[in-house]
């Protein structure tokens, strides 16, 4: 029950890690940045403060990567698959069927 409450938890910080990448702005963008037009000289375009949504990227950036060490640890130690619990079909029996020296004996001469 609680890799479940997990997985769900897990799967609602992947989305709006999404949406939060998704809805930031690049640097140099525009246009003009794809002909090397920028207007800034630094090497990664201009220094802004960090924004809500760069806080916001860095927390679900954290929560994603410790989210998926945990799920994988939890995968190992939980019950496997859904077909560990059934047993195995039982081997067919093996039938002996006679070999070449077996088929008849040589009738005495």
């Amino acid at each position: 029950m609680l890799s479940i409450a997990l997985s769900a938890v897990y799967v609602f910080v992947c989305l709006f890690l999404l949406v939060v990448v998704l809805l930031q702005q690049g640097k140099g963008g525009d246009i003009a940045a794809a002909f090397g037009g920028s207007g800034s000289q630094a090497a990664f375009g201009a220094r802004a403060g960090a924004t809500v949504l760069t806080r916001a990227t860095t927390v679900l950036g954290a929560l994603f990567m410790v989210g998926a060490m945990v799920l994988a640890i939890l995968g190992q130690r939980g019950p496997g698959s859904l077909l560990s619990g059934i047993d195995a079909p039982a081997a067919p029996a093996a039938q002996t069927e006679p070999g070449p020296a077996e088929d008849s004996a040589d009738p005495p001469q």
